[in-house]
């Protein structure tokens, strides 16, 4: 039976030294879902919710680069954990 209010998550990693797109960590829906969002608040990742881009990316494998049509989304969340994590810093 499909859930469409079904929580879903996925983490994702980029290494700036190297030259390929961020790749998908982990992803899940339901309780797989709570164990990521639970792990990357305990390990203080930041967490942005964006539900169609979570769809997105559930669509790919893990440790799978993301593709060159969701640069400019994925981008935009990295800004968005960079502008937390500076204004952190301070």
């Amino acid at each position: 039976m499909n859930q469409p209010n079904r929580r879903q998550a996925a983490a994702l990693s980029y290494n700036p030294d190297s030259v390929g797109a961020p790749i998908v960590k982990a992803k899940g829906k339901g309780l797989i879902a709570d164990q990521i969002i639970a792990s990357a608040k305990e390990n203080n990742i930041p967490i942005q919710e964006d539900p169609g881009l979570v769809e997105l990316l559930g669509q790919l494998e893990i440790n799978e680069a993301i593709p060159e049509d969701l640069y400019q989304a994925v981008a935009e969340v990295f800004a968005f954990v960079y502008r937390l994590d500076k204004s952190l810093d301070k």
